[in-house]
């Protein structure tokens, strides 16, 4: 099978993802991960079974960050063969490219040049909240050039209402909580439940309350509360209840999520085919953007006025 050579880029602060993917993909040095900030990472990756390293045909090979030290750090750790100085280099070094940095108002900067070369692009959630930029991004979305998202779409936890949630009957209230702040966040919730339901969102009502707290219509009625709950205990949980069953999961198995999301933009590298419905993913983008702007109006929203 022939490698194809992939970037990786980053870094944003807290946000280990250039770690955990290029190691899912390549594999891992034990000394490298040990000079690292990112022994959580480390941890889990030593749970798992060498069965469940490496990504064929995808290879990181390359890798960039802002800071040439973390670069360096991220290679010994991740075995990653070249550390760029030049980000704007690696179009010309690669054939994929994963931009693993959650800060989204950087993203089309960062893609743009992979994308109109036509190179398959990963980006990290969420993909923009700037209806310009969606605009931007929609195309290659369609043409299988670009994959976005959260790995609780994915989520192991979650495979069984994706899988049996006619059982649930009428589905009355999904309920999701997570940690720390709603763009950043609460994508986890929206990404992970819009990725069991069948159905879309239609509306979004922010709540007067201290943290973000947004109540989402379906267009079949079900209703979705999603609370991005700030500092708290780690907090990934998500609720069903249908006239039927309920349900509660609390999702812990990054590992497993991230090998997930990654062997499907292997299968979009190969094929050049969307491995998510377009639509779907600008829904995501549809529903942070509508709990936003009623948090900030104290208004209920309606996805269509947003113009995406």
């Amino acid at each position: 099978m022939r490698e194809i050579p992939v970037a990786i880029m980053g870094l944003t602060e807290g946000n280990g993802h250039p770690y955990s993917f290029s190691a899912i993909i390549n594999g891992y040095d034990d000394a490298g991960f040990a000079a690292s900030d990112w022994g959580g990472i480390h941890d889990y990756l030593r749970r798992r079974d060498p069965s469940e390293i490496g990504m064929p045909p995808l290879r990181v090979t390359h890798a960039w960050t802002q800071d040439a030290a973390e670069t360096a750090k991220l290679c010994a750790a991740c075995r990653i063969d070249h550390a760029a100085s030049d980000r704007d280099a690696l179009v010309d070094q690669v054939e994929a490219v994963i931009i693993a940095r959650d800060d989204h108002q950087q993203h089309w900067e960062f893609a743009r040049p992979f994308l109109e070369k036509g190179l398959p692009v990963f980006l990290d959630k969420p993909l923009s909240l700037d209806a310009e930029e969606l605009a931007r991004f929609k195309p290659y979305l369609e043409q299988g050039k670009l994959m976005t998202g959260s790995g609780l779409r994915f989520a192991k936890e979650l495979d069984e209402p994706r899988a049996e949630l006619d059982a649930y009957g009428q589905l009355k209230l999904v309920r999701g909580a997570v940690v720390l702040d709603w763009e950043r966040y609460g994508v986890h919730m929206v990404e992970g439940i819009l990725g069991v339901l069948r159905s879309r969102p239609v509306a979004a009502t922010a709540h007067r309350s201290e943290h973000p707290s947004v109540a989402v219509e379906m267009d079949d009625g079900t209703l979705v509360v999603i609370d991005a709950l700030g500092g708290v205990p780690k907090t990934f949980c998500i609720d069903f209840f249908g006239t039927d069953r309920r349900s509660s999961h609390e999702v812990a198995d990054n590992f497993s999520m991230f090998r997930r999301m990654l062997w499907h933009f292997a299968r979009m590298v190969e094929s050049g085919e969307p491995q998510i419905e377009p639509e779907r993913t600008l829904d995501v983008m549809r529903v942070l953007m509508a709990g936003r702007l009623s948090r900030q109006a104290q208004r209920r929203v309606t996805v269509d006025e947003l113009g995406v």
